[in-house]
């Protein structure tokens, strides 16, 4: 079984910083694209950004140049670091991990971590 631990959330002002993070552990096997993804209230969830198991990176247009996916491969992590923080960035960030184990392809959430972006 696989556990994502996601942390680093909380409040920051406009113009602010926050770091996520997210470390997947347990039988997790072979790693390959992780993403974060948010839902802020009433609408649907999104993908903010994500980074293969190569390291080439995807983001949604509203966080490019502001936001940065990295990954740990030896320690299955991946990090968000959001820069230039806008009000608009306020909603609940999911971890998202697939991988392979046992010839199969999963996928795995994390449990969700609140960003609250205001003055």
């Amino acid at each position: 079984q696989v556990q994502l631990v996601e942390s680093g959330g909380g409040l920051a002002q406009p113009g602010g910083s926050l770091t996520l993070s997210c470390a997947a552990s347990g039988s997790i096997g072979s790693v390959n694209t992780m993403g974060w993804y948010r839902q802020a209230p009433g609408k649907q969830r999104e993908l903010v950004a994500s980074i293969t198991s190569g390291g080439m990176t995807n983001y949604v247009d509203s966080v490019k140049g502001r936001f940065t996916i990295s990954r740990d491969n030896g320690e299955n992590t991946v990090y968000l670091q959001m820069n230039s923080l806008k009000p608009e960035d306020t909603a609940v960030y999911y971890c998202n991990v697939n991988y392979k184990l046992l010839f199969r392809f999963r996928t795995e959430w994390g449990q969700g971590t609140q960003v609250t972006v205001s003055s």
